[in-house]
């Protein structure tokens, strides 16, 4: 099995979420991501899905999820030609003999810190998925006291767009 991207267009109306995941997981398949948000017109949402699946089968569930009523456009996402990024926030474990060396860590990664507390820093980054999960072994040493990491946001590269078209624009 690999790992799809697939950036579907929705109505942004209550309950379209529901039935998209609902859809997935009726047919065996788990969901490793996921990710809503509006797009740049406020009546279109972006739902990016990341679901480790043969294609054939992912196949058959891209179809129904195009026969669903709310659902614009659906496009998969290839590796090579897109960008997608995670953000992680995580409280490190921090004193004061501690501190220098977690602020080396964070800056290595390009990440930042976001608050700071007597005895723990909290973290911004965002990347790939590797790039997060090498941030936090190295930030593992320090102990880390809690964490929260979103579903993976993806889009794809160039000028080409998904939304360009004048039908979901005006959706």
């Amino acid at each position: 099995m690999t790992m799809h991207t697939l950036s579907v267009l929705v109505e942004n109306k209550p309950g379209v979420l529901a039935r998209v995941s609902g859809l997935f997981s009726r047919r065996g398949f788990n969901i490793g991501s996921l990710a809503v948000g509006e797009t740049e017109n406020p009546d279109v949402s972006r739902i990016t899905i990341v679901v480790n699946a043969e294609s054939s089968p992912l196949e058959q569930v891209t179809k129904q999820l195009n026969k669903l009523v709310n659902v614009i456009k659906i496009v998969e996402l290839d590796p090579q030609v897109s960008v997608a990024r995670e953000l992680l926030l995580v409280k490190v474990r921090a004193d004061r003999s501690a501190r220098g060396q977690v602020l080396e860590t964070v800056n290595l990664f390009r990440a930042r810190v976001v608050d700071v507390a007597p005895d723990t820093l909290t973290v911004e980054a965002t990347g790939t998925p590797d790039k997060l999960a090498a941030l936090l072994r190295d930030l593992e040493v320090f102990g880390i006291k809690e964490m929260v990491q979103s579903g993976t946001v993806a889009i794809g590269r160039g000028s080409r767009s998904i939304t360009a078209s004048p039908a979901l624009r005006a959706a």
